[in-house]
């Protein structure tokens, strides 16, 4: 995601995986940040609006109080992006808290998948799971397999 091509990349694939229906994509920070925010610019290229946002890892406490950076509105269906995810902590964090500011996360997109619980603990908090590609797919077993 840091290089022009590989958001192109990236932002093609989740476009493609990323239903109509979608208001928003955001995450966790740091890991979400170029994902969300390289998607939603992108798909502003192409006509299609997606706000993005980011959740802190902490409240602040000064300025935009909260964990919220960015434009999630409540009622907002929304992605949780992330760039990699092994045990899936990261973006079920992001989704719990989307939730508790009256959003609806849908998905959770990930880039790479190397630990392959993640689709399981999404499943289990009723959110699908989608991810670009997985260890596997690259020729790497899954970490802790």
């Amino acid at each position: 995601m840091c290089r022009p091509e590989g958001a192109l990349l990236v932002a093609d694939l989740a476009l493609a995986a990323i239903g109509d229906d979608i208001d928003a994509i955001g995450g966790l920070t740091l890991g979400a940040d170029p994902v969300a925010y390289g998607v939603a610019a992108i798909a502003a290229t192409r006509g299609r609006s997606l706000r993005s946002f980011a959740i802190r890892k902490e409240a602040k406490d000064h300025g935009v109080a909260g964990r919220l950076a960015g434009a999630l509105l409540p009622g907002d269906q929304v992605v949780i992006a992330e760039d990699t995810v092994t045990r899936g902590e990261s973006p079920l964090e992001a989704a719990r808290v989307v939730r508790e500011l009256g959003a609806n996360p849908v998905m959770i997109m990930v880039i790479v998948d190397r630990g392959g619980a993640c689709r399981s603990l999404a499943e289990e908090a009723g959110i699908g799971f989608h991810a670009l590609v997985t260890a596997p797919d690259l020729g790497f077993d899954y970490e802790g397999a």
